[in-house]
C-alpha cells in the first residue's frame, strides 16, 4: 500500500483550508468606506420614522361577574339564544385577531455623550383589536344596537394614539458603518378615537407605557437608517364606565385591561 497516496490528498485539503482562511482574513482586513463619520458628534439632529405595529391587551376578569359590585342584571336585554348574563355567570373576553397598524413619528435626538442619546419621538399610531366573548366557557354573541346588526362575532376596538415617548438610547462602539443599540424609557399616549359614548367597551383615553427595544444604526452615504424593534407595556388600567343604553356586561366583566404595543420602526435621520 502506497502511504504517499493517502498523504497527498490530506496535504491538498489542508492547503485548500489554509487558502480559504487567508481569504477570509484578507476580506475582514479590507478597509471599508466610512460614511457620516461626524454624524454622532452633532449635539441635536432630527429625522422621521415609519413603522408597523401590532396592538394587544392584557385582560383580567371578574369571576363570576357578580363579584363586580357595580354589575346589575339588565332584564330588558333578554336574548332569545341565551345571551343574557346573570350574577353567577363568568364572562371572559380574549383577543380574537390582531391587525397590523401604522406608526409615523418625528425624531428629535439630543446627544448626551459618546454612548448615550436622549430621544423624543412624537407621532401617531393607528391600530385595531378584536375582542371575542364567552360565557361559562361557551361562545357569547355580541349585540350592538348601533352597529346595524344584532349578532356580531366580536367587539372591534379601534385606536388612534397620539404618542409622546421619551427614550434613552445606549449605543455600542461603531463597527464600520453599523452601530447596535438598546433603548428604554416611558411614553404617554392619548387615544383620540375614544369619543363614542355607546361603545360596548368603554376605555380611558390616556395611558402611560414602559418601553424597551433594540435596534441597529446603519450609516449610509447621505443619511443614517435605523431598524428598531420595540415593546410598549401599558402601566394603568384602561377600563372605564359602561355605556348607558347598551348591554353593560361587555365592559363590567373586565376587571382590568392594559395595552401592549409591539412596533417595528424604520428611522431616517
Amino acid at each position: 500500500m502506497n502511504k504517499n497516496a493517502n498523504v497527498y490528498p490530506l496535504k491538498k485539503q489542508i492547503t485548500f483550508v489554509i487558502f480559504i482562511l487567508l481569504g477570509f482574513a484578507s476580506f475582514a482586513q479590507k478597509p471599508h468606506v466610512l460614511h457620516l463619520t461626524n454624524f454622532d458628534n452633532k449635539k441635536i439632529h432630527f429625522g422621521f420614522s415609519l413603522g408597523l405595529n401590532v396592538q394587544d391587551y392584557r385582560l383580567e376578569h371578574w369571576s363570576p361577574i357578580g363579584s363586580n359590585t357595580d354589575f346589575v342584571e339588565d332584564l330588558t336585554h333578554t336574548n332569545p339564544d341565551g345571551g343574557q348574563v346573570h350574577y353567577e355567570d363568568t364572562v371572559r373576553s380574549d383577543i380574537a385577531t390582531t391587525s397590523p397598524g401604522l406608526t409615523v413619528a418625528v425624531v428629535m435626538n439630543l446627544r448626551l455623550g459618546e454612548y448615550f442619546d436622549l430621544r423624543f419621538l412624537p407621532g401617531l399610531s393607528f391600530g385595531e383589536r378584536n375582542l371575542i366573548y364567552s360565557k361559562n366557557g361557551n361562545y357569547l354573541p355580541v349585540y350592538d344596537m348601533y352597529a346595524g346588526t344584532t349578532d356580531l362575532e366580536f367587539v372591534s376596538v379601534k385606536s388612534t394614539y397620539l404618542d409622546f415617548p421619551v427614550m434613552v438610547k445606549y449605543k455600542s462602539s461603531r463597527l464600520n458603518n453599523q452601530r447596535p443599540y438598546i433603548i428604554g424609557g416611558l411614553a404617554y399616549r392619548i387615544d383620540i378615537s375614544k369619543s363614542g359614548e355607546e361603545d360596548l367597551v368603554q376605555l380611558k383615553k390616556g395611558g402611560v407605557f414602559l418601553e424597551a427595544g433594540i435596534g441597529l444604526d446603519s450609516y449610509l452615504r447621505f443619511f443614517r437608517f435605523s431598524t428598531e424593534l420595540k415593546v410598549s407595556l401599558g402601566l394603568n388600567n384602561l377600563i372605564g364606565d359602561p355605556p348607558i343604553e347598551q348591554r353593560k356586561y361587555y365592559s363590567q366583566s373586565i376587571k382590568s385591561i392594559s395595552s401592549n404595543i409591539f412596533t417595528l420602526s424604520f428611522h431616517f435621520e
